[in-house]
């Protein structure tokens, strides 16, 4: 065997790992970038919905049909104790909705938003009460 001939497969075996480690770096690539696209359009339509949210008045906001009565349970409730300072996790209790984190954490959404409305005060991190 010749130098030219080692040279030649030398190369060839170049060729063939180069081609395996671009496809193994494609199939690398795909499950790390599908999360992080997702992630994207999640935030996409979490700043969609705040924009309508915000633009819409809030005596005229459509809400799910579910949505609207927990609002208003939870308004209710605050109106019928105004003096009480509620956590979240109490507040369902109360109202009879599921405790799991979940739920949960869509409450204290909904506790933000009626807080940002002036509704609610926040006389403490994860307390709510009737603004006075």
């Amino acid at each position: 065997m010749n130098v030219t001939e080692l040279l030649r497969l030398l190369q060839a075996e170049h060729d063939e790992t180069a081609s395996r480690a671009d496809c193994l770096r494609e199939q690398i690539d795909q499950p790390t970038s599908a999360p992080a696209e997702v992630e994207a359009r999640l935030a996409e339509i979490v700043t969609t919905g705040k924009v309508i949210d915000g633009l819409t008045p809030p005596d005229r906001a459509p809400s799910p049909e579910g949505s609207a009565t927990v609002y208003q349970r939870i308004v209710t409730a605050f109106n019928q104790r105004p003096g009480q300072v509620f956590r979240v996790r109490d507040l369902h209790e109360l109202l009879g909705l599921p405790t799991d984190e979940p739920s949960i954490n869509v409450t204290r959404s909904r506790l933000g938003r009626l807080v940002r409305q002036g509704l609610l005060a926040q006389p403490g991190r994860g307390r709510y009460q009737k603004r006075t």
